[in-house]
């Protein structure tokens, strides 16, 4: 399929003035929304806690999550926490996220959209 990029917005929850428009990776084998430190920095956000991360490599590293930051994709947007790796990597665009705004990746395009089950606005399954 390749690579999935869209164009994203990140804000600082407290502080909307603070926010910055980028392109994001696609990840579905990311958890989290990870942003580099120095877009941390500059967002101006608070640590929420220390975590473990596990790579594709069976590596572990300690890292911070920081928050809250409001992410907009595609029209949509939600609160998460966001965990840091070094200043000038790549944004990923991991599960939490995509599952929290209902969004996929076509399978054929490669494309980002909205679930067509939902266009319009998100929809929550609760099982």
């Amino acid at each position: 399929m390749g690579k999935v990029m869209e164009k994203i917005k990140v804000w600082n929850f407290s502080d909307p003035q603070k926010f910055v428009e980028t392109e994001g990776l696609v990840d579905t084998g990311a958890t989290m929304l990870v942003l580099p430190q120095d877009m941390v920095d500059k967002l101006n956000l608070r640590t929420v806690r220390k975590t473990t991360v596990k790579y594709a490599n069976n590596k572990t590293e300690p890292r911070t999550i920081y928050g809250v930051v409001t992410l907009e994709v595609k029209g949509r947007s939600a609160n998460f926490d966001a965990l840091a790796e070094a200043a000038g990597t790549q944004p990923l665009i991991g599960q939490i996220p995509l599952e929290a705004l209902d969004l996929i990746v076509n399978p054929k395009s490669g494309e980002l959209m909205p679930n067509p089950l939902s266009p319009d606005i998100p929809m929550m399954e609760i099982i």
